[in-house]
């Protein structure tokens, strides 16, 4: 299994096989907190061999500095199948859609992905304090 790509963006769509992505980013500047961004999607696309078909657990955790979980983990399952025998790997575009995330404190987080209980993949999460505001810390 490989993670062709995992991205934190404003929305995602998938349509014939195609993955169609808007607004990626890795920062959100909040001016008070606890901060709520309302609306945003981590989008995968994983690449399986034919030796991998089959079901697969995917989870997407949302954590803070001291590896406390922001929200309850997302969970999914994906069942690889191989429709042509000519096929060596085939690639699973997934969207998962989060509403209401919310940050109780400025920092760094990490949206981190497991695939059958193993660590995948991480990216980064910078929550900022807007610029010209003050407290709130």
């Amino acid at each position: 299994m490989n993670v062709e790509l995992i991205v934190l963006c404003d929305a995602a769509t998938e349509y014939q096989g195609k993955l169609n992505i808007l607004g990626t980013f890795d920062a959100i500047w909040a001016r008070s907190i606890p901060a709520v961004h309302p609306l945003c999607a981590v989008a995968l696309r994983l690449r399986f061999s034919k030796i991998e078909e089959g079901a697969h657990a995917i989870k997407i955790n949302i954590i803070d500095e001291d590896g406390k979980s922001v929200i309850k983990p997302l969970e999914t399952n994906v069942n690889v199948q191989f429709q042509e025998a000519v096929l060596t790997s085939v690639a699973v575009n997934m969207i998962l859609n989060i509403q209401g995330l919310k940050f109780p404190k400025y920092g760094v987080y990490s949206i981190d992905l497991a695939i059958d209980g193993r660590h995948e993949a991480s990216l980064p999460l910078y929550v900022n304090q807007a610029p010209g505001q003050k407290g709130n810390n």
